[in-house]
């Protein structure tokens, strides 16, 4: 009993550790206690391992340093580690395979990567902003080498030499990009006036919608109607797997007048000056002036000591759970009751949307799905606002539930579609009748209002457009922009269904090209678009070799048998 107690208490070493670095918490709650290399969550997967690749087997010692190549690429996209679930189990297994061909494409071309290209990349990638978020520093400052090895590498397992290997690999594969994707990149004069106008011509348009929620109010149905529709559409009714758990919250904001009594008045104030010398207005970035700065600091540091102190709470009260035999999932309830602690048991709810009562961290849903009926208390689970506790009430497998206990939703959704049937079937006429009316020489606009629509006049757009106001929530700008490019000015569209219903959209006329704003962007256009299609051309490529060099791998064996 001993150890089962003293285990739970390693969790509370790397928070307390978190907390000397100013905003580095948050970065170590979520990539600090993930998997790592040689945690059994993280280690790798031998069943995963197999084929041949070039003509070369697959080791285990490629495939780990591969697979450290792409959690290595996900830290520095993301700002941090994988979390390597069921869900992205899959994704990540391609990836690694996908890079591990590369990385023996290059060797087998003789691809050399030099001392000084190494370290120019290594010196940008730790000057990358998800990086410079998570250490707080300014966009001229750099993660220092050292710290990045002790804070980050290290605690996941990795090493020096394993961040080498990705910098390695990564500019080898970058060379594999600019061979293979040379051809894509050549790019005519005309051919980018073209592409240039394709994409940023302008469409002058109106527009008449048909909404839903316009028919609700004329939509009367039967009980023998909505137990037809609940028959034909159960499996839209199914439930997930669902957990039920009872909790314990420490909440770091309890701790807050506790937390400047610990500090100390002209301690405090002598961190937060300390800080924003160190840091600056970055160390706050939403602060306006350097009063909100140091006043946004100070909130920050009496956070964090709040949460050391709610740390501290959660692993005393762990150990009185923990202490208590036999293990029980009421022994949580106990526990609190005893020392006038609040228990909450949000209804059950599923993986992919948490409980309804209120936003919980994904940790708190991932550590309630680990609990089992032989370990039914989680160790406790610490997260940007405090520290849970969790207790395992029960599971409940999916299921659909009978008509009686969802009626409700069954009438609402019913209403809906044939509120949403009968919009679809006005714009249908509406448009058929349209194309007669206007072949006799009538305007959008006349037959519109004379069947009782108002149409809209849309802001000129095009397809590089990203936001169409007058659109609301009636369509999407791209369903808008794939309706625009294939109606020719001076008509209609037929009907276009939504979700919300659907519209017709008539095409006044493209706007002429704006050739001084043309001749301002094309050098930047240019050079986006070789990019593109360079990209383009280097992901055919990669497409191609991959169908032939990993079909004998066990990312192929897995698509087969699905």
């Amino acid at each position: 009993m001993i150890h089962t107690i003293r285990k739970h208490s390693k969790w509370l070493l790397w928070i307390i550790a978190g907390l000397t670095i100013f905003s580095f918490v948050f970065f170590m709650g979520t990539i600090g206690t993930g998997p790592s290399r040689n945690a059994g969550g993280g280690g790798v997967n031998t069943n995963m391992i197999g084929g041949e690749i070039y003509g070369n087997k697959v080791s285990e010692d490629l495939y780990d340093r591969v697979k450290n190549d792409v959690d290595l690429d996900y830290l520095f996209s993301n700002g941090q580690w994988p979390y390597e679930s069921a869900e992205t189990a899959q994704r990540m297994q391609q990836s690694i395979y996908v890079r591990m061909m590369l990385v023996e494409k290059a060797k087998q071309l003789g691809v050399h990567v030099t001392d000084e290209q190494a370290e120019t990349v290594a010196a940008n990638f730790l000057h990358s902003p998800p990086l410079q978020r998570v250490f707080g520093l300014r966009e001229d400052q750099s993660v220092p080498f050292n710290a990045f090895v002790g804070q980050v590498l290290t605690p996941r397992g990795l090493s020096a030499d394993d961040f080498e290997n990705f910098v390695r690999d990564d500019l080898a594969i970058e060379q594999l990009q600019s061979l293979y994707g040379l051809t894509g990149g050549l790019l005519t004069p005309q051919e980018a006036t073209n592409e240039y106008v394709r994409e940023n011509q302008e469409f002058s348009a109106q527009i008449v919608f048909f909404s839903a929620s316009n028919y609700l109010n004329r939509i009367s149905i039967t009980p023998a109607e909505i137990g037809e529709y609940y028959t034909n559409y159960m499996a839209d009714y199914r439930l997930p797997d669902r957990v039920q758990v009872s909790y314990v919250l420490f909440s770091g904001s309890n701790y807050l007048a506790e937390a400047q009594s610990e500090i100390g008045t002209s301690n405090l104030e002598m961190e937060v000056t300390n800080a924003f010398q160190r840091y600056g207005m970055q160390a706050t970035p939403d602060a306006k002036t350097t009063n909100e700065a140091m006043a946004d600091i100070r909130q920050i540091l009496l956070r964090q000591q709040g949460l050391k102190d709610a740390a501290t709470q959660a692993d005393n009260f762990a150990q009185s759970v923990f202490s208590m035999e036999p293990a029980s999932p009421r022994n949580l309830a106990i526990a609190a009751h005893q020392k006038g602690l609040r228990v909450e048991t949000p209804a059950p709810f599923g993986a992919d949307y948490g409980p309804a009562e209120f936003v919980a961290p994904a940790a708190f849903t991932r550590t309630a799905f680990s609990l089992t009926p032989d370990a039914p208390i989680s160790e406790p689970v610490p997260t940007p606002n405090g520290v849970y506790l969790l207790a395992l009430e029960t599971n409940l497998p999916s299921e659909i539930p009978p008509l009686e206990e969802i009626r409700g939703r069954v009438t609402q959704d019913l209403r809906e579609r044939l509120a949403a049937l009968t919009a679809q079937r006005v714009g249908t006429n509406f448009a058929h009748q349209l194309t007669l009316q206007m072949a006799t020489g009538k305007s959008f606009a006349a037959v519109g209002f004379a069947d009782g629509f108002e149409p809209l006049v849309l802001s000129p757009f095009s397809l590089a457009t990203q936001d169409v106001p007058e659109l609301g929530s009636h369509a999407t700008v791209n369903q808008l922009k794939e309706v625009a490019v294939s109606t020719s000015p001076g008509t209609a569209s037929g009907f276009i269904q939504t979700d919300d219903g659907g519209f017709v959209l008539f095409v006044q006329s493209r706007l002429p090209i704006d050739q001084e704003k043309m001749a301002t962007e094309m050098p930047r256009f240019v050079a986006e678009l070789r990019e593109q299609r360079s990209q383009q051309a280097f992901n055919d490529w990669v497409q191609h070799e991959a169908s032939r060099q990993l079909r004998n791998t066990p990312i192929a064996r897995e698509a087969g048998a699905r």
